[in-house]
């Protein structure tokens, strides 16, 4: 059995509808898959919509907030714009069942081409994690990066990842406590936390993380014909704003249109410059209370 896990929030369900539906349409090996979705506030039309999209061999099982974060878990207040939902991903493996050895993450802003199967059995050479390199390809990146690396003790050249698409080692994760080291680099280190925990993934996991196909996690404002997997880092491809390549921005419409938002209009790119402006606000109000 394949084991993929997803989280987000209602704001991105369509897009999670559309990877979902993407994973399904192109496995084509037949082993079954189960999406394990980290549930950050999905409405119940929503999560109702999604379900149509699971068959015989892939299911789809909810994890809602209570199940996926520890009691009295406090994450940093960032300056970014990424939601709470971003940090779900590193307690992923503390709740699948404790039979599923390794996992597959996928971010929901995501289109996966190819069958998941090649993803899932990669040799992961005894790695705790694989991933694909960051755009900025180095913890040295002037505009992305690790912005204290030098003090941090960590090469320039160090290769850097994005954590966007993860391939877990379930065992090894828990055992090493993963979230619990994440959070603690970038409390200590918040006035140079830049993109959320994909800051303290790539602190912790310096020389340790196993580099794969960097097909499995391309960006779409660069096309390549062999693209395994479509990672729609910029504006997403629902707002009419969308400035990525056009060819990918058909790829997820094509498959949105096997989805219940298949009439589903184009969004104005007022409504997401105020959703992130909430989440940024929210934040500062967050960190304010903290220190008065």
């Amino acid at each position: 059995m394949i084991a993929i896990t997803l989280a987000s929030n209602n704001n991105y369900a369509v897009l999670a509808a559309v990877l979902i539906q993407s994973v399904i349409t192109n496995h084509t090996s037949g082993e079954d898959i189960t999406f394990y979705f980290l549930d950050d506030g999905i409405s119940r039309i929503n999560r109702e919509k999604i379900n149509t999209l699971a068959k015989d061999n892939v299911k789809i099982e909810w994890k809602p907030t209570e199940e996926i974060l520890p009691p009295g878990v406090k994450f940093p207040e960032d300056n970014s714009a990424f939601p709470r939902t971003s940090y779900f991903r590193m307690f992923a493996p503390f709740v699948v069942p404790p039979s599923v050895k390794k996992l597959i993450y996928f971010d929901v802003d995501m289109v996966v081409k190819a069958d998941v199967a090649q993803l899932w059995n990669t040799d992961m050479r005894g790695h705790t994690m694989a991933a694909v390199q960051d755009v900025g390809k180095v913890a040295g990146c002037k505009w992305g990066g690790i912005p204290n690396y030098e003090e941090l003790g960590i090469a320039a050249d160090a290769p850097y990842f994005n954590s966007g698409m993860l391939l877990i080692d379930c065992e090894q994760w828990r055992k090493q406590n993963i979230p619990q080291k994440v959070l603690k680099v970038m409390e200590d280190n918040i006035q140079h936390v830049n993109y959320a925990d994909q800051y303290g993934l790539n602190v912790v996991f310096t020389g340790k993380w196993l580099q794969i196909d960097p097909f499995w996690n391309w960006f779409a404002n660069n096309y390549h014909p062999n693209a395994k997997c479509i990672h729609y880092l910029d504006i997403k491809p629902i707002y009419k704003s969308y400035n990525s390549d056009k060819v990918f921005q058909q790829e997820f419409f094509k498959y949105l249109a096997q989805t219940p938002w298949k009439n589903m209009k184009m969004k104005s790119d007022l409504s997401r410059l105020i959703h992130k402006a909430k989440i940024k606000l929210k934040k500062k109000l967050k960190a304010f209370l903290k220190t008065n």
